[in-house]
């Protein structure tokens, strides 16, 4: 004789229930630390270079900047630079012509512009070792004293920039600074390029 023996609801409802896993996840989790500018948007550095002034020779140039940054991608910068003019090769050449006395030949600058940052991305100092890293590019105007006179100025730069840590960074860049002279008898533009290297700090 044969038994029917139905099952119980109690078995049915657990044979709809989806079946746990038998191996069970085991995922470590990794704890990545990313240097970000939070709340530090300003900026003060400090910069040393060379300052190609046009007829007057490639001289050290010694500046400060202070930025503020708007948000991710745009900033202010005002720059104050100094340097000192050479002689001009006619100088040079002559033995006793001078154009400038000594006072005049002090150039200092100051200037405002508006910088943006493009390219994003890390430097890799070793396999554990990385720093965040920008270009960026400004635009401005100021000042220039030099010979006794001070001339409106244009700038344009570019620079790199490596965020050592979310409070230190180096910066290298380059300016072109315009205005225009009658040094030698007839207005002139030149162009004073400047390549310098310095040290930020953000606040």
């Amino acid at each position: 004789m044969t038994v029917l023996v139905w099952p119980s609801a109690a078995a049915l409802a657990q044979e709809d229930d989806p079946l746990e896993p038998i191996v069970g996840a085991d995922i470590e989790r990794r704890h990545i630390k990313e240097d970000m500018l939070d709340s530090e948007n300003f900026e003060v550095g400090a910069y040393a270079g060379v300052l190609g002034i046009e007829d007057f020779g490639s001289n050290a140039v010694l500046g400060v900047s202070l930025a503020y940054h708007i948000n991710e991608d745009f900033f202010v910068e005002a720059i104050y630079g100094s340097s000192e003019a050479q002689k001009t090769s006619y100088e040079l050449l002559s033995g006793a012509v001078e154009l400038l006395t000594d006072d005049e030949r002090e150039f200092t600058y100051y200037s405002l512009a508006v910088g943006y940052k493009v390219f994003p991305g890390q430097v890799y100092m070793s396999r554990d070792l990385a720093f965040n890293t920008h270009f960026y590019l400004t635009a401005g105007a100021g000042n220039t004293e030099f010979a006794a006179n001070r001339y409106a100025t244009y700038s344009l730069g570019a620079g790199y920039k490596i965020y050592l840590t979310d409070m230190f960074a180096v910066d290298i860049g380059m300016r072109d600074h315009l205005f225009s002279h009658e040094l030698f008898g007839e207005s002139r533009q030149t162009n004073n390029f400047e390549g310098r290297i310095g040290l930020s700090v953000f606040f």
